[in-house]
This record gives structure tokens, C-alpha cells and sequence, in this order.
């Protein structure tokens, strides 16, 4: 559950503030072009910055989820984009050259997406996280709370697996029937799933409570990243990268 990748790469030594406007950067970059072939250099680029960072771990684990993604937005905008020529039509469904240069290129998008994200989640840690989105300049609270999803999400899938491991453990077949029956089998893990989440959320707004939170004053930090020129050289690229492609606007 915990995606962090443990590492010493140039990718895990930045700023965190650096790796929060730079995932930035690189989504608003794979919105700038419509053609499969600027989409494809953006992802090659980014799977070379997953082999730089050790990623490539992480992709794996979601290597079925990218093929879906890919091939499901080539067919449907394919077949649902009314772009050009059509040399095939079928009722409501067409295909076009462009159709499916656009198809190609949306799906490109998604991936470089994805990997763009899993790479951020493989080299940053959830205190680094929240001590990026203080320096860019969000509350302290605002920033709290979306560190708070990091770590409460693996909690809760783990409360899940821990409840479904114990009703089975008590006889409960999960396996058997047909994808109806199974589903209905889960229904009655709810109850216990829920009862742990309102159990962790009250045993997390206590302890918050308990060591003063949202108290007024300065707030001090224990950890310290320096803004390095690697830093600088790094968004000044991004940053040069954005402008050229959103000046070429390439369909």
C-alpha cells in the first residue's frame, strides 16, 4: 500500500516544492499538443524520468490499469470523434484518419499522466508532501488535509483486506457464484468497514486534538529542505518546455 520507493536518485534529492510545480508542469505540458507523435516523445520522456527514479517498480503494479486506460480511449475517440473524412461508419460509430490520430494521442495523455503521477507518489515522501505544499504557500491546513489523504487511503484499503481476511477466516465464501452473487456477498462487510473508519476518524480527530491543533502562532519545522540551483535548472526547463509547446500549438 505504500507506493514511496526508498532511494538515493536526483529525482528523490529535490525539493519537494520542486516535485509538486514540476508534476504541474508536466500535466499542463501533455495538454498542449493533439498529435500522437509530440505525445509520444512527452511520454518517452517521462519513462525515462520513471527509469531514472526507480519507478518502474510502481508501473509494473499498475501495468494493467495503463493498457485499459490506452485502449479504451483509442477506440472510443476513435469511433466517437466526428473529425475529418470517414472512411467506415457504422450508425452512430465512425472512423477517420484523424479520429484516430486524436484517439492515439489522447490515450498517449493518459499514460503520460499516469506515469507522471507515479513517479511523483515513488519519490516523494508524505511529510515531504505536505512540507512542499507549505512552501508553495497553502495553509497549514489545506496542506495538512491533503497529506492526510496519502496516509488514510492505505489505511483504509488495509482495514478492508484485514475485515475480509477476517470474515473468511469465519466461513464467509467469497469466491463462489457468479460476479451478482459475489458482489452481494460484500454487502454485508460494510457494516464492519465503516464501523473502522468512524473508529479511526475519532481516534485521529483525539489525537490531533491532543497536541493542539489549529492553535494560532508560528509554526516551526522539523524538517528542512535547501532550494538548490538543480531545483532552479529544473523549472526553468519545465517552464521553457510549457512556453515552446503552448506557443507551437501543434494539432
Amino acid at each position: 500500500m505504500v507506493l514511496y520507493i526508498p532511494s538515493d536518485t536526483l529525482l528523490h534529492r529535490l525539493h519537494p516544492s520542486t516535485k509538486i510545480v514540476g508534476l504541474a508542469l508536466l500535466l499542463i505540458l501533455t495538454v498542449a499538443f493533439q498529435s500522437p507523435w509530440y505525445q509520444l516523445a512527452i511520454l518517452s520522456g517521462v519513462l525515462f524520468l520513471a527509469w531514472a527514479s526507480g519507478a518502474f517498480r510502481n508501473l509494473r503494479r499498475i501495468l494493467p490499469l495503463m493498457i485499459t486506460v490506452l485502449v479504451f480511449s483509442v477506440v472510443s475517440w476513435s469511433l466517437f470523434r466526428r473529425v475529418g473524412e470517414p472512411f467506415w461508419a457504422f450508425g452512430p460509430f465512425t472512423l477517420s484518419v484523424e479520429s484516430i490520430r486524436f484517439g492515439f494521442a489522447m490515450g498517449l495523455r493518459l499514460e503520460a499522466m499516469l506515469v507522471s503521477g507515479m513517479i511523483f507518489v515513488s519519490c516523494t515522501k508524505v511529510e515531504e508532501f505536505a512540507y512542499g505544499l507549505r512552501s508553495i504557500g497553502l495553509p497549514f491546513a489545506v496542506s495538512f488535509a491533503l497529506s492526510l489523504a496519502f496516509r488514510l487511503v492505505p489505511l483504509f484499503f488495509t482495514r478492508i483486506g484485514t475485515v475480509v481476511q477476517a470474515q473468511q477466516a469465519r466461513g464467509l465464501d467469497l469466491k463462489s457464484g457468479n460476479v451478482l452473487q459475489r458482489a452481494r456477498k460484500y454487502v454485508p462487510l460494510l457494516v464492519p468497514i465503516f464501523v473502522y473508519a468512524i473508529r479511526d476518524t475519532d481516534l485521529l480527530s483525539m489525537a490531533l486534538e491532543s497536541r493542539g491543533f489549529g492553535m494560532r502562532g508560528k509554526r516551526t519545522e522539523f524538517l528542512s529542505f535547501p532550494f538548490l540551483w538543480r531545483d532552479y535548472a529544473i523549472l526553468g526547463t519545465l517552464l521553457i518546455l510549457n512556453l515552446a509547446g503552448w506557443l507551437i500549438q501543434v494539432p
